[in-house]
């Protein structure tokens, strides 16, 4: 029996991914390769559009952190039908906003169907900073994680989270050049490194599915606003998506008992990752498997400087992922993709 053909997506957070770097924009190259496989493994900044979003049932939301963890064979993916998500709210966000923000968990709960347990509010505000690293890529800090930790630990306790949603309310900067280049289509998401840094938390403490969506006031109108950034645009919160993500993000396990059902990283076929951000702790970690193909695409161009050759990472590069899903539908079939060359060489002997 053939295993099913399984692809991990990454394209990582906060480093100005030409396809990937604005709310949802990987969406349709999400889509498109899940298509062609039995299993898509990959993580929300791929699949979070703010308040638009597109489950597919074959597509495994995952962390960052667990998704390293997976990588380097730690961790093991372990599919549900649905998680009982909890909402954990900063209580610097300000009463109208932290309204909004319940009202759509209410609305994911009426209109989707979802699991919600009850909310928890942080004792302290999280005083979420944003900082920008020498290379262009975003960061950030927390200036009370111990906040979030205990109302993590309580949504979990006294409620019986599964996952968890954070939203923290971060810093509004409307008249900042990084702000007007990013939703021109022209710069780096600014908040996402923060973000990242909340989910990772939680994740590593509690072994649990996280995502994060920030609170910020509603921007102007802007006529001139790219259609990559417009999804962050719409409303006043990016919620749903993650609400939806959470829903049916796969529980993390360290437990090698035999579980049928459970997903190890010794299957999967290929790692996709745009080409100057191969230096990602996942991708060095999948670089050292005798079965994964990496397959490195040069026009997702990133503020990144890290290209396979100089850290010793064997990639199929191509220049598209247009040109990426050729080479997962060869693999699939089992055709060698380097047939499709208008000349082939000739064995050679072996010395």
């Amino acid at each position: 029996m053939v295993k099913p053909f399984t692809v991990v997506l990454i394209v990582p957070t906060g480093v100005g991914a030409a396809i990937g770097g604005y709310a949802g924009d990987a969406l349709p190259v999400a889509r498109a390769i899940a298509q062609i496989s039995d299993r898509l493994i990959t993580h929300p900044n791929v699949l979070n559009g703010a308040q638009l979003y597109y489950p597919q049932g074959n597509t495994l939301y995952v962390e960052g952190y667990g998704l390293d963890r997976f990588a380097a064979g730690d961790w093991g993916l372990l599919p549900v039908r649905q998680n009982k998500v909890g909402l954990l709210l900063d209580c610097g966000i300000e009463p109208e906003l932290r309204l909004r923000h319940l009202q759509a968990a209410d609305a994911a709960r009426a209109t989707l169907g979802l699991s919600l347990s009850d909310y928890v509010v942080t004792d302290a505000p999280l005083k979420v900073e944003l900082r920008t690293a020498s290379s262009g890529a975003s960061w950030g800090t927390i200036g009370n994680p111990d906040s979030l930790l205990r109302a993590a630990d309580k949504l979990i306790t006294q409620a019986g989270a599964e996952a968890i949603a954070v939203v923290a309310r971060f810093p509004d900067d409307e008249d900042s050049p990084e702000l007007q280049n990013y939703r021109y289509g022209r710069g780096v998401d600014c908040l996402a490194g923060a973000e990242a840094v909340i989910s990772h938390l939680i994740v590593r403490e509690f072994q649990i599915p996280a995502a994060h969506a920030p609170a910020l006031m509603p921007l102007p109108v802007d006529p001139q606003v790219s259609p990559r950034a417009a999804a962050e645009e719409l409303g006043y919160t990016f919620l749903p998506c993650v609400l939806v993500g959470l829903s049916r993000a796969p529980q993390f396990t360290d437990n090698r008992t035999f579980n049928s059902q459970t997903i190890w990283s010794d299957i999967v076929d290929a790692l996709i990752i745009p080409h100057t951000a191969c230096g990602g702790s996942a991708t060095l970690s999948f670089s050292n498997s005798p079965t994964t193909k990496i397959i490195s695409v040069s026009d997702n161009f990133t503020q990144m400087q890290t290209p396979p050759e100089p850290l010793g990472v064997k990639t199929i590069r191509v220049k598209s992922y247009l040109e990426a899903l050729g080479v997962l539908v060869s693999m699939r079939a089992g055709v060698d993709f380097r047939v499709f060359a208008p000349s082939i060489s000739s064995l050679r002997c072996l010395s």
